[in-house]
């Protein structure tokens, strides 16, 4: 029961959070030009337009019962990059857009969690700081579909065309090799960065 309770929290949490990483992809691909977004009505919070049955509650969920590590993901907002003003960085931005939400969400939290005495609530923020430090670090891991990718794809030169389509080609499969086998890479970061915008307090 002890465990059971913050996982729950953290699903509550990172659902919303996942939806916000979303809107935020829209909305810089709509301020770069592209209003595909907009027009397939996903520029908006409401969770309906984002919530994918699949992502958002059934991973997550079974992911909770069985095992430590709990992810989620929303719909992913479309857009075009043939639209943007900036046809090589553009989609750059537009990745980044996500991960940076996040990161200024676990900021204000983890803000709000050291302001105020730990309490019954502090548990709560501080499981709102280390989702969305989560999903901001592990986005950012450069294996596409992963938002890491678009920057990684963006600095390879032209005469690694080769392994930039093997890298679009098999991303998938390195990128579920990477959740069995890679995740201990980015734990240290994801436990500093939540550390760093708690004030060097480390709930669990």
């Amino acid at each position: 029961m002890d465990n059971l309770l913050p996982m729950l929290f953290f699903f509550i949490v990172i659902v919303p959070s996942a939806i916000m990483h979303e809107y935020a992809h829209g909305w810089m691909a709509d301020r770069l030009g592209d209003p595909t977004a907009r027009y397939a009505g996903r520029l908006t919070l409401d969770p309906r337009a984002h919530i994918d049955p699949f992502g958002t509650i059934i991973l997550p969920l079974l992911m909770m019962l069985s095992t430590g590590f709990l992810f989620a993901y929303a719909k992913p907002v479309p857009y075009n990059p043939y639209n943007l003003r900036n046809g090589k960085w553009g989609p750059v931005w537009v990745a980044f857009a996500g991960p940076i939400s996040n990161l200024i969400l676990a900021l204000m939290f983890g803000l709000v969690f050291q302001l105020l005495p730990i309490s019954n609530i502090s548990t709560f923020l501080y499981i709102i700081v280390y989702a969305n430090v989560l999903l901001a670090v592990f986005n950012m891991v450069p294996i596409p579909p992963l938002d890491g990718s678009k920057l990684l794809l963006a600095v390879l030169p032209d005469s690694a065309k080769q392994i930039k389509q093997n890298l679009q080609r098999y991303g998938f499969v390195i990128l579920i090799a990477f959740i069995f086998f890679g995740l201990p890479i980015i734990r240290p970061i994801i436990s500093f960065l939540t550390s760093l915008f708690t004030g060097g307090v480390v709930l669990f």
